[in-house]
């Protein structure tokens, strides 16, 4: 079990962000440009676990070299059902240094959209402060 997927799955924030290279640069479902470093990632990520309910990961599959991880999950967002799965791409160091994150439908991913945008100020404050 990748240490991210295991941190996520523990609620474990602090683990989480162990998990992120200082340069991570986090490419949103819903968004149109990725969002670069640390700070940022993580509180992106603390505002996606109280927007999911039900999450949890299905599948995990990962490349020969171990660089490059795919972990497939369903959660909920309100009372839409969500799939996606997280890219997840390793530097030298071990450490995650882009992860991507696309998911499905379309009504689920607006569902997202609207929650997290509704959050971004507290990210952003969240980020800055870290």
């Amino acid at each position: 079990m990748h240490p991210f997927r295991k941190a996520v799955e523990a609620h474990d924030h602090a683990a989480i962000e162990a998990t992120l290279a200082e340069d991570v640069v986090f490419t949103s479902p819903v968004a149109f440009k990725p969002y670069p470093g640390k700070p940022l990632t993580a509180a992106i990520l603390r505002a996606v676990s109280e927007v999911f309910t039900d999450f949890r990961y299905v599948r995990e599959m990962g490349s020969a070299d171990g660089r490059d991880h795919a972990l497939v999950f369903v959660a909920k967002v309100g009372d839409r059902e969500i799939s996606g799965c997280d890219f997840l791409h390793m530097n030298e160091a071990g450490e995650i240094d882009d992860l991507t994150v696309m998911v499905r439908p379309l009504s689920a991913a607006q569902a997202l959209a609207a929650a997290m945008g509704a959050r971004f100020e507290q990210i952003s404050r969240e980020a800055s402060a870290g």
